[in-house]
C-alpha cells in the first residue's frame, strides 16, 4: 500500500485546508485511515481517524469543532478538511493506513504510512 498525501501549504490564521490522501497498490481501501502530525522538535500525535465504512470517526480534542475528516472509497481517497486554523496547527500532517476496519488513535497500530504534507499557518 502506498500513501500520497497532499493539500499542504501556508494559510494564514482562520483560513482553510484540505489534506488529501490518496491509496494505491495492494488495497482497495478496505482500511481504517487515520491522520496524524508532527509539528517542529515535538513528538507526532493523533489528530484524526475514520473507519473503512466511514461510519465512525475520532478526533483528537485539539481540532474538535474545526477538522473534518472524510472518505472515498470509490477514489480510495481520504480527506481532512481543516477550518478555523491556527498557528498551533503548524505541523508536518501524515496520513496512515492499518490492516483493520476500524478507526484507532493510535500511532502504532497503524501498517502504511505516507511521506507527509506541511501545513504551516502563519499568525
Amino acid at each position: 500500500v502506498q500513501l500520497q498525501a497532499s493539500g499542504g501549504g501556508l494559510v494564514q490564521a482562520g483560513g482553510s485546508l484540505r489534506l488529501s490522501c490518496a491509496a494505491s497498490g495492494r488495497t482497495n481501501l478496505s482500511n481504517g485511515m487515520g491522520w496524524f502530525r508532527q509539528a517542529p522538535g515535538k513528538e507526532r500525535e493523533f489528530v484524526a481517524a475514520i473507519s473503512w465504512s466511514g461510519g465512525s470517526t475520532y478526533l483528537a480534542d485539539s481540532v474538535k469543532g474545526r477538522f473534518t475528516i472524510s472518505r472515498d472509497n470509490v477514489k480510495s481517497t481520504v480527506y481532512l478538511q481543516m477550518n478555523s486554523l491556527k498557528p498551533e496547527d503548524t505541523a508536518v500532517y501524515y496520513c496512515a493506513a492499518r490492516q483493520s476496519l476500524a478507526a484507532s488513535w493510535v500511532q502504532n497500530e497503524y501498517d502504511y504510512w505516507g511521506q507527509g504534507t506541511l501545513v504551516t499557518v502563519s499568525s
